[in-house]
């Protein structure tokens, strides 16, 4: 119904070394997360070498309970929630995938995408390999546990599943006796390491650590594999490409502003944002306002620099869901005003900035120009916080074909026609690395130039 990029998915993991409740602080780290996936959740426990799970179709607050959470004890545990990008959306698609194998018992939680996922699958199949899900998740684990019976150690076997696996990838491994994290070569999906006492904690997001008591110690780098055991903490770093590629989108988006990623916190990047937007495109306006909730941190920059006042222009209900079920065909309008409805007084005889985050198909942007209009604003320039979505993205964000992408096939003028603005800026290529360099990280943009970091089959 809302017309955005889909998120990927997110994962949770902790060694404990103090006597936690594994199983509830994955709780609440994947309550955290929420917004990474809504599909599907799941956790699961090593407790003395035996793998408990819990994993289901809905959201965490849904799915687990005191009566469940009580059930899975153990020193260690790995949560996800997930949105589906490749495979359906599925109940035996959930995540974590726990298996057993020639080695044991072993559970897996990915946020990704594999580019080179079918012709993996297809050689595994031709060798015997017989799978349950249509997820890239399964795949992952059919090569590791090949790898397992070669090598001593399972992140000897992961070194070499790295080597074969291409795409976009945060894993976190639970053996009977480790947890492993792991970063693709080129970084593209998130992942940061805390500590909480003695017991180390992954995330997807570092929001997850902040109220739980735990500290932030670094990202998991491009390309690493941390090992935690009885022993301590490892490192194992493989060959990586001379530059990194982390997704944009996650500072233009998907991550919570709150969070900070490879350094840089999301919601600085976003005001940062609003700032350039102001510059590149400046406009005569009365007020500003943001698109909830990605757009509200570049639209307050958008007014600092502008000196323009921004004010509250949307009441968003926040019990509506990103699983709310769609409206019938013939009552398809109020989608929108569902979620979002103007606040009249903050509106009416001005001129407006809205400010969002991206335009993909140009449908909900329009609807959210008529909304404002309605209200009584004379005029609306919208300012979008990224630059013209023209790519499909293969790595794990779910994106429509490349010719329903409204940037790939209008101009300009045309989208602006098409929304119903007064005016249309999006923020530069240039103007929105500027907003997230830190001097660590080269970022992926094929979504917008379309030069992917990876081959693409």
């Amino acid at each position: 119904m809302f017309d955005k990029l889909k998120e990927e998915c997110g994962v949770f993991g902790v060694y404990d070394n103090n006597e936690l409740d594994t199983s509830r602080l994955t709780y609440y780290g994947l309550f955290a997360l929420q917004h990474r996936g809504q599909e599907s959740a799941g956790i699961a426990v090593n407790n003395n070498g035996t793998m408990l799970y819990r994993k289901e179709m809905g959201m965490v607050s849904e799915i687990f309970d005191d009566v469940v959470l009580n059930y899975l004890k153990g020193h260690s545990a790995i949560g996800h929630v997930r949105y589906s990008t490749t495979g359906e959306s599925y109940a035996e698609n959930a995540q974590p995938l726990v298996i057993k194998y020639t080695k044991g018992h072993m559970a897996i939680a990915h946020n990704g995408n594999l580019t080179n996922a079918a012709a993996l699958k297809h050689a595994l199949e031709k060798q015997g390999t017989i799978f349950q899900t249509t997820s890239d998740t399964e795949i992952i684990a059919a090569l590791l546990s090949r790898s397992r019976i070669k090598y001593n150690t399972i992140e000897d076997a992961l070194q070499e599943v790295m080597t074969q696996i291409k795409g976009a990838y945060s894993l976190l491994v639970m053996t009977p006796h480790k947890l492993i994290a792991a970063r693709d070569p080129l970084g593209m999906r998130p992942l940061v390491m805390g500590k909480k006492e003695d017991s180390y904690v992954f995330s997807s997001e570092s929001c997850a650590f902040d109220s739980l008591g735990i500290d932030l110690i670094r990202d998991v780098e491009p390309g690493e594999i941390i090992v935690v055991d009885s022993k301590g903490m490892r490192s194992i770093q493989i060959e990586t490409p001379e530059k990194s590629a982390t997704c944009i989108f996650e500072y233009i988006y998907f991550a919570r502003p709150d969070s900070v990623m490879d350094g840089i916190e999301v919601f600085t990047s976003r005001f940062e944002a609003g700032k350039v937007l102001a510059k590149e495109y400046p406009v005569d306006a009365d007020v500003v306002v943001g698109v909830p909730d990605s757009g509200l941190a570049a639209a307050k920059g958008f007014s600092q620099e502008s000196g323009i006042q921004y004010v509250n222009g949307f009441m968003k209900n926040r019990y509506v869901g990103r699983t709310f079920i769609q409206p019938s065909q013939d009552m398809r309008e109020l989608g929108v005003h569902m979620k979002l409805n103007p606040i009249r007084s903050q509106i009416a005889g001005k001129k407006v900035v809205m400010i969002d985050d991206s335009i993909v198909r140009g449908t909900t942007c329009r609807k959210i120009v008529n909304l404002l209009k309605d209200a009584g604003a004379t005029e609306v320039h919208v300012r979008i916080s990224s630059p013209p979505v023209k790519h499909s993205c293969y790595f794990g964000i779910d994106t429509p074909e490349r010719q329903k992408l409204v940037a790939s096939t209008m101009n300009n003028d045309e989208i602006r026609e098409l929304i119903g603005a007064d005016s249309l800026g999006y923020i530069s290529q240039a103007g929105l690395l500027g907003t997230c360099r830190n001097g660590k990280r080269d970022y992926c943009m094929a979504c917008f130039n379309g030069r992917y970091p990876i081959s693409v089959d």
